[in-house]
């Protein structure tokens, strides 16, 4: 399957044979994440972060690295040429210019979908808004993967921001595309899941909408955290009205499966005590390991090393 040049704007740019493939792909990338290669020596990637990253940015930055490329690019845009007023579609027309593949993160919805129309160098969405995070999403379901040896079958909660979550946008998107899902959605009625996302995927997948995380604890393989995101909230009374919704400790884990699984996209605040840490449940450190693995394989792949 060839995936050279493809943007990764969205999940739903993507078939269930195509995720499967990225996956089957990442699986070959841990002796070279472990021991380095020099697949993409040569290569350059740029990123372009408008907004904070710390996980999604060095585990690109690390992906390139241990394949052997180079990476440029700015992670504050007060220090960049933005500053000055230049817009997006500029920045990414210079920008494609001094290397192969795009990597970008912008607050604003469309961001990256307006880049990848603009750029002719493959284009990765590190995050538009509150819209979508899909290599976030592929490394979710890598992880699933990894942790039961199939994707097909599980029934998985999705607790917190689903409202502007861009992160459980992508995660039930991608969770469509397999058989025999049930979603249980669990948020405070404000931050519900958004109409569109409920209308795509219930095409794919069952789902249910939940505010009580502990009514369906005992049921669900993966229990997928979330942060309340305060950046995100124009009226500072709304965040107010549900920081602090839900909080998993180990204690109310011993309701949970025993083969349950605890994930979060990080960072998280106080969703998940510190408890859950030691517990066998937890896997949202191992989540990360697994995103390097993941985004070895789509830097691989959409820039024509990996066939």
């Amino acid at each position: 399957m060839n995936l050279e040049g493809r943007d990764i704007i969205s999940i739903r740019d993507f078939t269930r044979s195509e995720l499967d493939y990225m996956l089957a792909v990442a699986d070959q990338m841990e002796p070279l994440a472990r021991k380095g290669s020099n697949m993409l020596s040569g290569k350059i990637m740029a990123t372009l972060f408008f907004e904070p990253s710390t996980r999604t940015k060095l585990s690109f930055e690390s992906a390139m690295y241990r394949l052997g490329g180079s990476s440029v690019g700015f992670a504050d845009p007060g220090s960049s040429s933005v500053q000055k007023g230049e817009n997006l579609s500029d920045t990414v027309r210079v920008v494609e210019n001094y290397a192969d593949v795009l990597v970008v993160r912008h607050p604003l919805e469309g961001a990256s979908r307006l880049a990848g129309e603009v750029a002719e160098v493959p284009v990765i969405n590190a995050g538009s808004g509150a819209e979508e995070h899909p290599t976030q999403a592929i490394l979710d379901i890598y992880t699933m993967r990894r942790e039961f040896g199939s994707i097909d079958g599980l029934k998985v909660a999705l607790v917190g921001d689903l409202r502007y979550g861009r992160t459980v946008h992508s995660l039930a998107y991608a969770l469509s595309l397999y058989r025999n899902i049930k979603l249980f959605l669990v948020s405070p009625e404000l931050l519900r899941m958004r109409s569109e996302v409920l209308e795509d995927i219930s095409r794919g997948v069952d789902f249910e909408e939940e505010s009580d995380l502990r009514k369906i604890l005992g049921e669900v393989d993966v229990i997928y955290m979330t942060r309340i995101q305060k950046e995100r909230f124009a009226d500072p009374a709304e965040y107010e009205a549900v920081k602090g919704s839900y909080r998993l400790t180990q204690d109310e884990l011993k309701g949970a499966k025993r083969e349950a699984i605890v994930m979060h996209p990080l960072p998280r605040v106080d969703e998940i005590d510190p408890s859950v840490d030691a517990t066998q449940h937890a896997k949202y450190f191992k989540q990360v390991w697994y995103g390097l693995l993941v985004r070895m394989a789509i830097l691989g792949l959409v820039i024509g090393s990996i066939r």
